[in-house]
């Protein structure tokens, strides 16, 4: 249950990032920083509904407003105002691009809402506890895996079986024939971007309430998220789905049997699935779907 439940909010984040790259060909390393915007920004939402006096339950609504206000925001401007500019040019640049913004958004981050941590206690008491054989959990902390199950649903219904999906999938085949026949190809580019965003900023603002949103968060969801992404293989959705399960349980392992080993643990069932499968494990289904 511990692995599942880390595998449900990091399963939201990779998902965004994996799309990402499907679509644009990036890997954005500054991913992490917008899951941080994302849990700054619900944490201040939830706060602003407290003080208007709502009821409890309207903080899950704050933090949701919260990721689609963060998507809207940043993900036309990041994608139109600068990662356009650079479309084309060698993945390499393209690395360094995402990381410079990334340091940026650290920064902006910081300036914003300052080196003190934020608490969002009101979503985390909504759904009390519950009680499986011996063991006690937060009802909220399970209720992320049906957030997960839900996302992961709903995105494979709209690239699998909708218009608008089948659009996307045929720009991920091939960006020219795909302009050739009148698809706008950068519409596609700014709206999967900022459909990444808002996945990351939702799996932030739905993780605050578990954590101490403080500088630093991104750093350590970038990792783990990196990580996901490349044992499931890069652009699957099946893939990240189940790289976020195999690494929340050999996280949740570690920390029950060797706890030293938590973070080493990660890279260990990385390293060894890069070892039989280079291109991850759902990379040929990646060429089929997404």
């Amino acid at each position: 249950m511990d692995g599942l439940i880390y595998a449900s909010w990091l399963f939201v984040v990779a998902l965004g990032m994996t799309l990402v790259f499907g679509v644009l060909k990036i890997l954005n390393i500054a991913h992490g920083s917008l899951y941080a915007v994302g849990a700054y920004a619900a944490a201040s939402a939830v706060g602003l509904f407290a003080t208007l006096g709502l009821a409890p339950a309207f903080s899950l609504l704050a933090m949701l407003l919260a990721a689609i206000a963060v998507a809207l925001v940043l993900g036309p401007a990041l994608e139109r105002g600068l990662l356009r500019l650079f479309y084309g040019r060698d993945e390499v640049v393209l690395l360094l691009v995402t990381y410079a913004l990334f340091l940026i958004l650290e920064d902006a981050v910081k300036l914003v809402w300052g080196v003190n941590p934020y608490y969002v206690s009101e979503p985390y008491q909504l759904f009390g506890n519950v009680t499986i054989g011996p063991l006690f959990y937060v009802g909220y902390d399970l209720a992320l895996i049906g957030l997960a199950i839900v996302c992961g649903i709903a995105v494979w219904f709209g690239l699998n079986r909708t218009v608008a999906g089948k659009i996307v999938l045929a720009v991920i085949h091939n960006h020219e024939m795909s302009a050739s026949m009148g698809v706008n190809v950068n519409r596609v580019h700014w709206m999967a971007f900022t459909f990444g965003v808002f996945l990351a900023a939702l799996g932030g603002a739905f993780t605050a309430p578990m954590i101490s949103v403080q500088p630093g968060i991104s750093v350590s969801v970038i990792i783990v998220s990196f990580a996901v992404v490349i044992i499931g293989g890069l652009g699957s959705i099946e893939g990240a789905a189940i790289g976020a399960i195999i690494v929340g349980l050999a996280r949740a392992a570690a920390v029950h049997l060797m706890p030293e080993a938590e973070l080493f643990s990660i890279y260990l069932v990385m390293a060894a699935v890069l070892i039989f499968r280079p291109e991850g494990l759902f990379q040929r289904a990646a060429a089929r779907k997404i």
